[in-house]
């Protein structure tokens, strides 16, 4: 009886240990399949390339990782993205250059395998760590391939356990490495098509002309969120009745359609401006007309403006469909929200009567159009916070040359960058001297 119990108890100890590990391999192939989902839901790059690494350190237990990315010869490493490094860490290492592929780490980028080390100091191959460097013993190196090619090195160290990267470790790992290729290649892609698109986006707006005696400047950034293109636009054009027009709009959406839809508007508002010497007003409806008649572009927003020279001095006619109103900001520094009647957006009601506007337009002031992508922003409780910050910004820099004052709304504008904008700004000579010609 007694060795009966003895059998039975080494049974009851084979069973559990075959359910640890069935346990242990259902958490890796779970956490494998979690991190597979992870990192193909990151479409930029950077951000991808730590995901892996900091991913991969889950996956295994390891408190070290670095992804290494090959240059072109493949040789040798030209960047380092690292995790798992404490604040002291990092900054004992401050003034040291990243590893390029020498020592161990040049071992794992030459190597055909996986590579498992247990004491990478006493490796034939080891070089030492510089001065600074934690303490590190054990390395599991993995090649990730992007198709055919060897696109970088995945290194782990130090597994939280203190015990070396055993067998399971590698194929949990290499397994990681075949889906890392796989998304950094995804990125690659969408890297492309997207910077083709934001290409062809700039590529539909103008190249502002010569409107002297007037300054002109102008400034288009895509919305900081991948993907999101836009239908923001600008244009200014000399008109054959002396006087000068300026146009800002923005077409409803985030994708290539508004790109293009944009660039219909865009050309129809030209030739209704420059063929029709009306006032702004009167080319906003005619060109509301056209977009709903014989178009199905989205709803637009649009300010037109007409620089006019008179016997006192220039001065702005402008009519507004539903636009963020313009910015004028004068010479000593007052700025000021033209915001009378807005009028409805394009698209929404061709039949109701669109107002005209008039301001003066004092030597030495700057007038700036904006779209919405500028003072929209989250933490605002309304856009009238973004348009005073706006404002504030303008005038604090006014003194600025245009280019200048353009570049500095468009890289401090108060807007939370979750859409597209576009800036154009005009300026008068400080003399009243030398009108449109």
């Amino acid at each position: 009886m007694r060795h009966v119990a003895v059998h039975d108890s080494d049974e009851l100890g084979g069973e559990q240990e075959r359910l640890r590990e069935l346990t242990e391999a259902k958490r890796r192939v779970e956490g494998l399949l979690g991190a597979v989902v992870a990192i193909s839901r990151e479409v930029e790059l950077p951000s991808l390339l730590l995901r892996i690494v900091t991913t991969a350190m889950d996956l295994v237990g390891a408190r070290y990782g670095a992804l290494g990315v090959l240059d072109e010869s493949g040789e040798q490493l030209e960047q380092f993205i690292t995790a798992g490094l404490s604040d002291e860490e990092r900054a004992a290492l401050a003034g040291i250059d990243f590893p390029h592929g020498a020592g161990v780490l040049g071992e794992v980028i030459h190597a055909a395998e996986p590579m498992r080390v247990n004491d990478i100091r006493a490796h034939p191959g080891s070089v030492g760590f510089p001065p600074g460097h934690p303490s590190m013993r054990t390395l599991l190196g993995v090649a990730i391939r992007v198709r055919s090619e060897v696109y970088g090195d995945l290194y782990l160290s130090e597994r939280h356990d203190g015990r070396p990267f055993d067998s399971e470790d590698e194929e949990v790992i290499v397994a990681l490495a075949g889906a890392a290729g796989i998304a950094i290649e995804n990125a690659r892609l969408f890297a492309r098509v997207r910077d083709s698109a934001e290409l062809f986006q700039r590529l539909l707006l103008p190249t502002l002309p010569d409107l002297t005696p007037f300054t002109a400047a102008a400034a288009y950034q895509p919305a900081a969120e991948p993907g999101r293109l836009g239908g923001d636009w600008y244009d200014a054009i000399l008109l054959p009745d002396d006087a000068v027009g300026i146009i800002i709009g923005d077409v409803v959406g985030h994708d290539l359609s508004a790109a293009a839809a944009m660039a219909q508007t865009r050309s129809m508002m030209r030739a209704l401006l420059f063929e029709r010497r009306e006032p702004p007003s009167a080319v906003l409806a005619r060109l509301d007309h056209t977009l709903l008649t014989i178009t199905d572009l989205p709803v637009t927003t649009a300010c037109l403006v007409r620089i006019e020279s008179g016997v006192d001095g220039w001065a702005l006619r402008w009519s507004s469909a539903g636009h963020v109103p313009p910015l004028l900001v004068t010479a000593d520094g007052h700025a000021e929200y033209l915001t009378e009647d807005p009028g409805l957006p394009l698209g929404v009601d061709s039949s109701l009567d669109r107002p005209d506007h008039t301001h003066a337009f004092p030597p030495g002031a700057t007038l700036v159009l904006v779209t919405d992508g500028l003072v929209e922003n989250a933490a605002h409780a309304s856009i009238d916070d973004g348009l005073a910050e706006l404002a504030a910004l303008a005038t604090a820099h006014v003194d600025l040359p245009l280019p200048d004052l353009v570049d500095t709304l468009a890289s401090h504008h108060p807007g939370d960058g979750h859409d597209d904008m576009a800036i154009l700004a005009v300026r008068t000579p400080t003399t009243r001297h030398g009108g449109p010609a």
